[in-house]
């Protein structure tokens, strides 16, 4: 039926083809969708001199358990077309943006996620974190770009080894008055901060409504081309950059960052009520610092306790992304501006941030197919010293109010 040698194999022969869809229908993506056929992950299917070829349309370069999804897609055809026909797996990589503006464009032309990395108070490696998130999705394949939008204090040219007094050139925008910048690369992450365009020696005396109004200029007077995430390091608080970012910007996603102590988890639950109050969905919680291997004597020692934001996670409902131990590449690589994903990337830390990675692709892809064509991004208003959020599809999003 299926000939011999090179012959190509003919799907139309005996139902084949509608019997392979079938089958492929029954599968899942792994935490992401059921029914590979209708929801578009199984793309084309074809015979090609001997084998069949089963073209793969994946939601993220980044999927968790891909190879689950491959083994169960070749023994479901291998159920059809038996053991005499080679079967041939070609991906390829469709990134659907979680969050769409519906009858209108894009705030970011070109970015399709924004994936907010934020904690309740500083110190607990929140740039770390986002730093190695956005060159782990880079080295998985994703186009990636990363804004650091803590004005107070940028740390993105440290860790990226940009040197001091390189300037990011302008490329032209829709207004031949107003330049668009041309945003930094290193290890296939394009790059945007404060500190390329500043003294960075020179302490940034602003208020508020300045600080928010550059995070902003960051985001919307830079080309970043074509993106599939855009990781976002945010200032530590609940201040006027992350109001101001929820309301002017569509974000996919939040990942908050803690430490295992009580101190620093109790303002992780102000983090993440902040981000229910302007319906930013939290894609879960990274508890960076967790654990630490001496040398001699190869023993695990966790220093600041172990296990707290798992168990904060668990208690509000949010996913727990991973944990990150102590390892002096961290430091060192960030010191030296070589992120330890790259550095050192068999290393503990390293291998835990390629987990985290795929664990926020993963999540930001089922938001995508969770809601279909997308959802509308929330308005947010200030009333009275409180935060509230709509994401009544019929809103428009309004601007901060400067008091």
């Amino acid at each position: 039926m299926f000939g011999f040698g090179k012959k190509t194999v003919d799907l139309d022969q005996d139902g084949l083809r509608q019997r392979l869809l079938d089958a492929f229908a029954k599968l899942e993506c792994p935490h992401v969708c059921a029914d590979l056929t209708s929801n578009g992950i199984i793309g084309d299917v074809r015979g090609d001199k001997g084998k069949v070829v089963v073209e793969l349309v994946l939601p993220t370069p980044a999927l968790k358990d891909l190879e689950r999804l491959e083994h169960d897609v070749t023994a479901a055809a291998r159920g059809v077309l038996g053991d005499g026909v080679d079967i041939e797996l070609v991906k390829k990589f469709e990134v659907r943006p979680a969050a769409v503006t519906r009858g209108g464009p894009s705030d970011l032309p070109g970015v399709k996620n924004v994936v907010l990395v934020a904690s309740g108070k500083g110190g607990v490696g929140k740039s770390t974190v986002a730093s190695n998130l956005a060159v782990a999705l880079a080295e998985m394949g994703c186009k990636v770009g990363m804004l650091d939008a803590d004005i107070y204090g940028p740390s993105a040219p440290t860790m990226f080894g940009i040197g001091e007094g390189t300037r990011p050139g302008t490329v032209p925008g829709k207004d031949p008055n107003k330049p668009m910048i041309a945003p930094l690369e290193r290890y296939g992450v394009k790059l945007m901060s404060i500190g390329f365009l500043v003294d960075t020696t020179t302490p940034m005396v602003w208020r508020g409504p300045m600080i928010a109004s550059a995070a902003m200029q960051l985001f919307k007077d830079v080309s970043w081309g074509e993106l599939d995430y855009l990781i976002v390091d945010l200032p530590p608080g609940t201040g006027d950059v992350q109001l101001t970012i929820s309301q002017q910007v569509l974000v996919a996603g939040a990942v908050v960052v803690s430490t295992p102590q009580d101190v620093a988890l109790a303002d992780v639950v102000r983090a993440k009520v902040m981000f229910d109050r302007v319906s930013i969905p939290v894609l879960g919680i990274v508890e960076n610092m967790s654990w630490f291997v001496c040398d001699n004597c190869n023993k695990r020692h966790e220093i600041f306790f172990h296990g707290g934001a798992k168990s904060a996670a668990r208690d509000m409902g949010a996913p727990f992304l991973g944990d990150v131990p102590i390892e002096p590449g961290v430091v060192a690589g960030g010191d030296r501006g070589k992120p330890v994903v790259r550095d050192m990337p068999d290393s503990a830390s390293a291998q835990a941030f390629f987990a985290i990675a795929r664990e926020v692709a993963t999540g930001v892809a089922k938001l995508a197919f969770d809601q279909g064509e997308g959802f509308a991004a929330p308005s947010v208003t200030i009333t009275g010293g409180n935060i509230r959020g709509s994401a009544d599809k019929g809103e428009k999003k309004r601007g901060l109010p400067i008091l």
